[in-house]
């Protein structure tokens, strides 16, 4: 479950950030196969983009969602449109905003960081990747 794999990926061995933690565990979870520069991509997500803005857990997530669910290029379909606005849905009505610098005042704190909105953003990654899978 994505759910585990975050907690190894977002702990001290690993020192990730919200977005690539998301990517990694995908990667492992979904066998995505990834290469080490298509990780680096997630680098400049972490903090809110670096300045407590969008939430790198859902950058990183709609990432995964794009990687697992678009053919070629988003233009061919509305399907990872659709499965992105559910995510952000999701996302904000669990966590209560899609901003860091929110999410840190209302989750964060020193000993896990913001592990707590890692894992909610995992679970909610995972059902939705879980049921289009099963679709498929």
């Amino acid at each position: 479950m994505l759910l585990d794999v975050v907690k190894k990926y977002y702990g001290e061995e690993y020192d990730l950030n919200c977005a690539e933690t998301m990517l990694y565990a995908a990667n492992e979870e979904y066998g995505l196969n990834l290469s080490k520069e298509t990780f680096k991509t997630m680098a400049a997500f972490g903090g809110g983009m670096g300045v407590e803005s969008t939430c790198g857990v859902i950058t990183g997530a709609i990432s995964v969602l794009g990687i697992l669910f678009t053919k070629e290029r988003a233009h061919e379909s509305d399907y990872v449109k659709t499965l992105t606005q559910e995510f952000i849905e999701n996302f904000n009505k669990e966590c209560n905003s899609l901003n860091c610098d929110k999410l840190k005042e209302l989750y964060r704190n020193d000993e896990v960081r913001c592990l707590n909105i890692v894992e909610k953003g995992a679970v909610i990654l995972d059902n939705i990747v879980t049921r289009e899978r099963n679709k498929q």
